[in-house]
């Protein structure tokens, strides 16, 4: 094995720490700005903003995004009562931030959040109804009913 086939190796190696660096650095900021936690500390779901969009994670996965602060923050506080009411304490934190944006948007529909919330609860329950199947707390254990061609 030669010197330069080792520095040839060595460059390689180094520009691809470098572009993959460079791919981190360019890769949208996510800023976390919710969670919700069991007592064992679990997080069972959450809520970051990546590019401008707001994006509710929940047991691992993106469970939705939206443009709205209100829509999102919403969907936390109900999955956080949804485990409430099953006896599962739970803890909710989330940004001022967040809160604030929540708020202003609310404001803007001449509502408070707290209205706000209920009227999307009540679009929610609304949407449940029309898709059964639909409304179903994440993570609950369904099965999936499968058509078989005649």
């Amino acid at each position: 094995m030669s010197i330069q086939s080792k520095a040839r190796r060595e460059a390689k190696k180094r520009k691809a720490i470098k572009a993959r660096n460079q791919t981190q650095i360019n890769a949208p900021a996510i800023e976390p700005h919710a969670e919700l936690r069991n007592p064992q500390g679990e997080l069972l779901a959450g809520i970051v903003r990546r590019s401008g969009v707001w994006v509710l994670g929940m047991h691992g996965q993106i469970a939705g995004s939206s443009d709205s602060a209100a829509e999102v923050l919403a969907m936390l506080k109900r999955a956080a009562a949804l485990h409430e009411a099953q006896g599962q304490a739970v803890r909710l934190v989330y940004s001022d931030e967040l809160r604030d944006t929540a708020e202003l948007e609310a404001a803007a529909q001449g509502m408070s959040l707290e209205d706000y919330e209920k009227k999307l609860e009540e679009e929610m329950r609304a949407n449940s109804a029309a898709d059964p199947g639909e409304g179903e707390p994440a993570g609950g254990n369904t099965e999936d009913s499968q058509q078989t061609p005649d």
